[in-house]
């Protein structure tokens, strides 16, 4: 895709935040205040007025999915968003499952499992929708795409169909492979999954450091569509902050991205910041065996810009100790649109089908 076909996609994101957003109570809600209709539960109010940041502002959060079941299935654990060309909404599920969301009122509409190659379910975490390899739709629908999904055991990138058939799967480089194949640690691997301006390169992130590299010092490996086929590409250092991993990615037109950085910690809460990257410039460290803050190797750059903490409660409530009880176990992100305000991103976290944590989606506005 050229980067005109990116900023479409964009815009009918935007197209479909705007049905998003029909589906709240139209009517003046004083700011803190909740809503309550059979649809959802909300906290509603206005950037301006629900400021985390400089950068970041908070319009709303929704809990309608906690708890809630669909087709037999939980409709929870969700790790990764995606937006389709046509404006609907992904969710996927860690549990081996993607659920089709309404674009109005955010209700499920379908499920689909994945398998792997012998039929077991994945620890599935990272999701795509590749425009670029579309799947066939019904005479007059708008054609969509494939679903790239990582998961964190191996680790894997897998395409799957709209229906769930495995299509194929990507290389993984030796060293980020699950030890004892490789130096990676079991559930710290892929989690974030993005593709870059343009369509042809993806980039997978890593949750936690592999072993031989300093703590703290994450991968981001990529590949590059040849032929029509992903193959290895560039790999890049990225520091987070102590203790923290990184969950989430998402690239935006300009081939920067948007990275969530998350880490419990035991009676404390979990903390969440969303930091702005750069990795344009920096050192492709796919050939160096041990990242240890080598003078020459110049990581990813990243600011932050906003400490989810620091966002208003707008009413919320935690089922277990959080510095702010907006809070939980936040896991995926995808951006909806562009407006006034700068980005519209949506947040979904994880709830580890746990009844202390909650399903929560979060509306922010970001300007980069």
């Amino acid at each position: 895709m050229r980067l005109r076909t990116v900023l479409a996609t964009l815009t009918a994101g935007l197209a479909a935040a705007t049905t998003l957003t029909a589906a709240w109570p139209a009517h003046a809600v004083p700011a803190g205040n909740t809503v309550t209709n059979p649809a959802m539960s909300v906290a509603m109010g206005t950037a301006t007025g629900h400021a985390c940041s400089p950068a970041v502002s908070i319009d709303r959060f929704s809990d309608a999915l906690d708890k809630t079941t669909f087709d037999g299935a939980f409709v929870g654990n969700l790790s990764a968003l995606a937006l389709d060309r046509d404006g609907t909404l992904t969710a996927l599920s860690d549990r081996s499952a993607l659920f089709r969301l309404d674009a109005r009122t955010l209700a499920p509409k379908s499920v689909v499992p994945l398998a792997d190659e012998s039929g077991a379910a994945l620890d599935s975490e990272g999701l795509v929708i590749d425009l670029a390899h579309p799947r066939p739709r019904s005479n007059g629908e708008t054609p969509t795409g494939t679903f790239l999904i990582t998961s964190e055991t191996e680790p894997s990138v897998r395409r799957y169909s709209g229906d769930g058939k495995l299509l194929d799967r990507l290389p993984v480089p030796s060293s980020l492979l699950v030890a004892p194949a490789g130096r990676a640690t079991a559930n710290q691997t892929f989690e974030g999954l993005t593709l870059l301006p343009g369509g042809n390169t993806l980039l997978a992130s890593m949750e936690y450091a592999i072993a031989g590299d300093s703590t703290g010092i994450v991968r981001f490996q990529t590949w590059r569509r040849q032929h029509g086929r992903f193959a290895l590409a560039a790999q890049y250092a990225y520091r987070t902050d102590s203790g923290l991993g990184v969950p989430e990615v998402q690239a935006l037109p300009d081939g920067r991205l948007l990275v969530l950085e998350r880490g419990f910690t035991a009676g404390v809460g979990n903390t969440v910041r969303l930091y702005l990257a750069d990795p344009r410039h920096a050192t492709d460290t796919g050939g160096i065996e041990h990242l240890t803050g080598q003078d020459d190797v110049r990581p990813v750059e990243k600011t932050l810009l906003a400490d989810i903490a620091d966002c208003p409660s707008l009413g919320a409530t935690a089922g277990q100790p959080q510095p702010n009880p907006l809070l939980d176990n936040i896991e995926g992100m995808v951006i909806t649109g562009r407006g006034r305000g700068g980005l519209q991103v949506l947040l979904v976290s994880d709830d580890n089908q746990n009844a202390a944590q909650k399903t929560r989606l979060y509306h922010l506005r970001v300007r980069v």
